[in-house]
């Protein structure tokens, strides 16, 4: 398969939304729908890969904040993954990084085994972590009434999304049916 790596341009948010959503269906994410391509500010960027008609099958978004930058979305295509897409795209990112005098690459992923294996082969290493934990009433009822502790008349909470520590686990795991450890990879420039 050909591609190009090459900037995001407006042009392209209908294929990268679809890129991203496709991509994340089978991983943790799943649920991580966005209808609008949040905007990276500069000195970040956004890269794609166009396949040979042009459609965007692979994504990534970089933010740049003093000597980190961070990879704040990578995604292929799932009819294109395993092609080295995510490697180029990675590959382009770095030399960017680099060429702004950033020393640190790193990327926040939760617990799906191919996805820590891919950071794990592009040379990241893990470094930290914390809980995502979800409590959600079409799941069990009384999840979200657990995970908040003062009830307000006003509201019915439906699913809440939140951070724990990573000692907490078990516990976590044993009252939620979603809990993924969130994992911090960095990559030396």
């Amino acid at each position: 398969m050909n591609h190009v790596i090459r900037e995001y341009t407006p042009a392209d948010e209908g294929s990268w939304l679809r890129c991203r959503v496709l991509s994340f269906l089978s991983t943790a994410y799943f649920d991580d729908v966005l209808r609008t391509k949040p905007v990276v500010p500069a000195p970040g960027f956004a890269l794609v890969a166009a396949g040979e008609l042009g459609a965007i099958i692979g994504i990534m978004d970089v933010t740049v904040d003093g000597d980190l930058a961070t990879v704040d979305t990578v995604a292929v295509h799932p009819d294109h993954q395993h092609q080295g897409i995510g490697r180029a795209l990675l590959t382009e990112a770095r030399a960017r990084v680099a060429a702004l005098g950033v020393p640190t690459l790193d990327a926040w992923t939760r617990d799906d085994p191919d996805t820590l294996r891919w950071y794990r082969a592009m040379g990241f290493a893990e470094s930290s972590h914390y809980l995502h934990v979800y409590a959600n009433h079409y799941t069990d009822a009384g999840e979200p009434a657990r995970a908040i502790a003062e009830r307000r008349p006003e509201l019915r909470p439906m699913m809440a999304f939140l951070h724990a520590k990573l000692q907490d686990e078990q516990l976590l795991r044993a009252q939620f049916a979603r809990v993924h450890v969130c994992r911090r990879f960095a990559l030396e420039v």
